[in-house]
């Protein structure tokens, strides 16, 4: 069963999609945005109830050297 909306699953993706893209694993990316180093890797499992806020998109966003932007769907959801 997945306990994330389909907005949060969606900016999930999007994270996860720049992340392989740029071949940074999930523990570079904890670690460089800040967190702890298993977070990234719980927000992307469909299984736990992570998932990233507006402060962690934005942590995200200045690894990555984007826009928080990048993460949100143009059109609700």
């Amino acid at each position: 069963m997945n306990i994330k909306s389909p907005l949060d699953q969606y900016v999930i993706e999007k994270v996860k999609e720049m992340r392989t893209a740029r071949k940074v694993s999930q523990i570079d990316l904890s670690q460089g945005a800040g967190f702890n180093d298993a977070f990234v890797g719980h927000c992307e499992n469909p299984k736990r109830r992570e998932k990233y806020n507006l402060q962690h998109l934005n942590s995200i966003a200045k690894f990555f050297n984007c826009s928080i932007k990048d993460f949100i769907p143009e059109r609700p959801i």
